[in-house]
């Protein structure tokens, strides 16, 4: 069976991705260090030991998420981090950084390396790489990639590899998007903040509600319709003579139909993002991907998903899975 990696943005997020059948769950530290640093989220020292304990007590495994990149100068507090995951008794840590992975290789050998999306490794030369230079054993793979590049991929290389099958997307420039940070200065990759709430402003406008983030125009919503959070990359703008969703279109990945396929590729683990996301969400998701895994290894029909009402917009996509561009 293929192992269901889940999403904790909070303690109470954790055991409910437990409690509802989740073989792993990562999460991260309540500061920089991870790429999602919201107000309100994440674990604190305590709290990942105390999870950690929680899962381990229930045959669950809990992997921490470093995956920004350190500042120069700055980086002992993405040390501490490692440390503190490998104290706490994290079953692995996700790093993106070069720098932290040599660290991390050296100053602590028996904790396993997985590397993160952010790192953007989409290829065998790449993820090769990071598995003879710092003992890397899992690779999270970037959304850009079809079923049949993914088996293509595993054919070569020796690691295992985990790939998004539901959630948010974005505009799929794992660790190296800037849209973000040009129109806040706080950066999804430095800072682990995207799109952030402190920097969102909204106004009444004779045409509708106007949503905006660090001044600039995301939305503009007509009088009496629910206004989306200004998220940038899936924001209105216009482009030439198009007017739209430029960047990418506000729905989410559901790449439920696809897990057969995804296995017969050689995917060691399926990811479901959402850290920022209720325990009720995560429970439910969690739930419906611990069936459909348990019907795919079984080799019996994937149940019926009735997931479409969480996704963003009620609209889902397979992604790059179809590899479908603009």
């Amino acid at each position: 069976m293929m192992e269901l990696v889940c999403p904790a943005g909070t303690p109470a997020a954790l055991r409910a991705a437990v409690e509802a059948g989740a073989h792993a769950i990562y999460c991260g530290f309540a500061d920089e260090t991870n790429a999602r640093n919201f107000p309100g989220l994440n674990f604190s020292r305590e709290e990942m030991a105390d999870a950690v304990a929680h899962a381990h007590a229930r045959g669950a495994k809990v992997l921490v998420a470093i995956n920004t990149f350190p500042r120069a100068g700055g980086e002992a507090m993405w040390h501490r981090a490692v440390a503190d995951a490998e104290t706490a008794g994290a079953d692995a840590v996700i790093l993106a950084d070069p720098g932290l992975l040599a660290h991390a290789a050296e100053h602590h050998p028996k904790l396993r390396l997985h590397l993160s999306v952010q790192a953007a490794a989409a290829n065998p030369d790449a993820i090769n790489f990071y598995a003879e230079a710092f003992g890397v054993r899992r690779v999270v793979l970037p959304r850009v990639l079809t079923v049949a590049e993914i088996t293509a991929i595993n054919r070569e290389i020796d690691v295992e590899t985990e790939v998004f099958v539901f959630g948010g997307l974005c505009v799929m420039a794992e660790g190296r998007c800037s849209l973000s940070s040009y129109a806040t200065g706080r950066s999804p990759n430095m800072n682990g903040v995207c799109s952030p709430a402190s920097h969102v402003v909204y106004s009444e406008e004779p045409d509708g509600l106007r949503a905006a983030l660090g001044g600039f125009t995301i939305h503009r919503t007509p009088p009496g319709r629910p206004a989306p959070y200004p998220t940038l990359c899936k924001g209105c703008f216009t482009s030439g003579e198009q007017t739209g969703h430029v960047f990418e279109d506000p729905v989410s990945l559901d790449a439920t139909q696809l897990i057969p396929a995804l296995a017969r590729a050689g995917v060691s683990a399926l990811k479901i993002e959402g850290r920022q996301r209720s325990r009720a969400y995560v429970a439910e998701v969690v739930r419906a991907f611990r069936a459909a895994v348990e019907a795919e290894a079984a080799g019996l029909p994937l149940p019926v998903s009735l997931l479409a009402r969480l996704t963003e917009g009620q609209a889902a996509t397979t992604g790059a899975y179809a590899k479908t561009w603009r």
